[in-house]
């Protein structure tokens, strides 16, 4: 796969995580814009809320899980991370149990925190508990994530994208594409291993 071909994947996986908040706000403001029941405009107005709030820290989080912010050699609070992973998490069926110091990681290592932590929440398409365990120690990055339910499962796809396999990737499985590459430039050993129960992502 060549650079253009993986930026434009992942532009699209950007889009699909937008398009339906932002769809939401737009049709919330068409209802207040015709409805003139006041109970119904209230409605309305709490989806454009939420929707947009849901919007923003989807972006929050993706400028910098998939994107260049911060300048090269830069590290990230692994607490802000965190909140960043919360926000995307909010209002959703995934609980998020996030067990780290507040610690610099160098940017890539964070991104991979970041985008492994997707990939435990997507495993799990019913609900579920998403345990992130990191590193007190900021020289040696590392961590684990557990993601439980009975439903937690892991796609074909998906796994391979892991392991690095290009065939048939789209715009779904680049983001665990996305992860291994960031895996693979550490040298981070990034696993992804279902159990009963549970998948488990460690690198580290």
């Amino acid at each position: 796969m060549d650079d253009i071909e993986f930026a434009a994947f992942l532009v699209s996986r950007v889009c699909h995580d937008l398009v339906g908040p932002l769809g939401a706000v737009v049709n919330g403001l068409e209802v207040m814009e015709d409805e003139r029941d006041a109970a119904m405009r209230a409605d309305a107005l709490k989806i454009v809320s939420s929707s947009a709030a849901q919007a923003l820290a989807r972006l929050q989080f993706l400028r910098i899980a998939f994107g260049a912010a911060g300048s090269a050699g830069a590290e990230l609070d692994v607490g802000e991370v965190g909140r960043l992973v919360g926000g995307l998490l909010e209002g959703g069926k995934v609980q998020l149990n996030w067990n780290a110091p507040h610690v610099n990681w160098p940017k890539n290592w964070a991104k991979l925190l970041m985008n492994a932590a997707l990939l435990g929440a997507d495993c799990l398409p019913r609900g579920g508990q998403l345990d992130v365990l990191v590193s007190h120690d900021a020289a040696a990055p590392a961590f684990k994530i557990v993601a439980t339910s009975p439903h937690a499962r892991v796609l074909e796809d998906v796994a391979n994208a892991v392991r690095g396999e290009e065939a048939h990737l789209d715009a779904r499985g680049i983001q665990p594409y996305l992860a291994h590459k960031l895996s693979r430039d550490l040298n981070a050993g990034l696993t992804l291993t279902p159990r009963e129960g549970a998948v488990e992502l460690a690198a580290g």
